[in-house]
């Protein structure tokens, strides 16, 4: 009798379990719909900003891309915040921001103020990058991790799919007053994310961090598949935080960081790490890099540029044609978020790429043919090059877009996670802001197909580059990841002076309680 009414007693709260960690990955993930709308109106708005504003070549993309090197500041103010005021509210913060940059680039009166407004905004988008993930994965069980990682992307592009409708939506507008709606409107969704935050529960490795085993032990009896699952958890994160398994209660006293501490960790990370912990930042900071580079953000943001090289001229055929992309993204990666936990990482990564890099030579091909014959319509180049750009999109979103942020966010060890994911978020909006700041210039230096045929070779790059570098992950605890690196237990994640001397602190209050 008590073997066969174990399996109904445990299965529903499975269930349950799983329902409560992806609505908690749900709106930690919806921070990222503030990047996506911001790239997804920008590329229809810069028409018309450049119009209303009189503005050059140079300084449009200037406007478009700057952004992304404004958010460095907010991703790596994001890893001490959310270090010190947790998790959560370190996402309210980030709502705040943005919504304070979408006010201001909604009531800009020239360039400057519109690039003030995009400062404030860049710093929130960069906090909302980098702590996404993080909670994502800190509050996930391992058999669902990659699933609920990847809704950052997921959310990314329904951001992307907002910013091209509502450019089609307030395109008809006076042209003073179109773009500011199109942008202004974009505080909308901030105020409704900073409110249904407050919601979640906190992280349960910040929890532990702070010696709050009790809640910490609540958050994952919550969203863990089984309480043994829950409790072989807690025993991991206490193991990477430096706290002994046999000190135990409600509320453990934690040493307070001492800035030698901080030194350890940039020393662990940086100036002199282990070759496993070598290994997991170059692949970090690997992936990000080619995510960018491959030229996701050229296609995106400079769709309508794209499409009117290809042969489509009338304004309202352009951005229809852009909330296509859109779309397409947008349904390709709600198909990735069903296989990276049953496929895997690294095949799914390996074959998107493939075929992005067979998009990307397409699209230049049917780009360079429509160059070298401008007074001619090609109907075979334009639609070469209109197919390539769904099917580039489409191969993107299908594994590297959202694999990016779900690998770089399990590999770091718990004592380096912030400061790794920080950097991963830089290497990732350095590269973009590159791109999307020197599109135009390259294109009137090189061809428009020239620029593509450019990237598909960075894809190239990148293709051997994962298949050299990057481990599966797929099904492993976060705790686990850096021996899938190469790292041994006396290795690089055994504490090191300051963190044996803040373990002997732990007992010896363990003991005086």
């Amino acid at each position: 009798m008590t073997s066969a009414a174990l399996p109904e007693a445990v299965e529903p709260k499975k269930k349950g379990n799983v329902r409560f960690a992806f609505a908690c990955a749900i709106l930690a993930s919806m921070t990222s719909i503030l990047l996506g709308y911001d790239i997804g109106v920008m590329s229809g708005a810069g028409m018309y900003i450049k119009k209303d504003l009189q503005i050059s070549d140079v300084k449009l993309e200037v406007l478009m891309g700057i952004l992304n090197v404004y958010s460095l500041i907010g991703s790596f103010a994001a890893g001490r915040t959310s270090d010190w005021i947790g998790r959560r509210y370190t996402i309210v913060f980030a709502a705040v921001i943005f919504f304070a940059g979408a006010f201001l680039m909604g009531f800009a009166v020239n360039y400057w103020m519109l690039m003030f407004g995009r400062f404030v905004a860049g710093i929130g988008v960069g906090y909302a990058l980098m702590i996404a993930p993080v909670y994502t994965a800190e509050v996930s069980p391992a058999s669902a991790r990659g699933f609920l990682t990847s809704f950052p992307e997921v959310f990314i592009n329904f951001g992307i799919l907002l910013g091209y409708v509502s450019n089609y939506a307030f395109s008809r507008l006076p042209l003073r007053l179109g773009w500011r709606v199109m942008l202004g409107i974009g505080a909308a969704p901030s105020v409704v994310l900073a409110l249904m935050v407050l919601g979640m529960p906190e992280s349960p490795r910040w929890l532990v961090m702070k010696g709050r085993l009790a809640d910490a032990k609540v958050v994952l009896g919550k969203t863990s598949d089984t309480p043994e699952e829950a409790a072989e958890r807690l025993a991991d994160i206490k193991k990477a935080a430096g706290i002994p398994a046999e000190l135990d209660g409600d509320v453990v006293t934690v040493p307070r960081k001492e800035s030698s501490e901080e030194a350890r960790v940039w020393k662990e990370l940086i100036l002199s790490p282990t070759p496993a912990m070598r290994r997991i930042l170059l692949s970090g900071l690997g992936i990000h890099f080619f995510q960018q580079a491959s030229g996701i953000d050229a296609v995106v943001l400079y769709s309508p540029r794209v499409f009117k090289s290809a042969g489509i001229t009338d304004d309202n055929k352009l951005l229809g044609t852009t909330c296509a992309v859109g779309v397409t993204k947008t349904l390709f990666i709600l198909v990735a978020t069903f296989l990276l936990d049953r496929v895997g990482r690294r095949p799914l990564l390996l074959s998107s790429v493939g075929g992005m890099i067979f998009s990307l030579v397409g699209l230049a091909t049917g780009l360079t043919v429509i160059g070298h014959h401008p007074d001619a319509k090609i109907p075979w180049a334009i639609g070469v090059a209109i197919a390539s750009t769904m099917a580039y999109v489409a191969f993107f979103s299908i594994g590297m877009g959202p694999i990016t942020w779900v690998y770089s966010s399990e590999i770091f060890p718990l004592q380096v996670r912030a400061l790794g994911c920080a950097m991963g978020v830089a290497s990732n909006r350095v590269t973009s802001g590159v791109v999307s700041m020197t599109f135009i210039s390259l294109t009137n230096a090189i061809t428009i197909g020239g620029a593509f045929f450019l990237y598909a070779g960075v894809a190239a790059l990148a293709w051997v580059f994962f298949f050299t570098f990057l481990r599966e992950t797929r099904g492993r605890t976060l705790e686990a990841m850096s021996k899938l690196f190469g790292a041994t237990d006396e290795d690089d994640l055994k504490p090191q002076d300051g963190a044996t001397k803040d373990k002997k602190q732990l007992e010896m209050a363990g003991a005086t309680n």
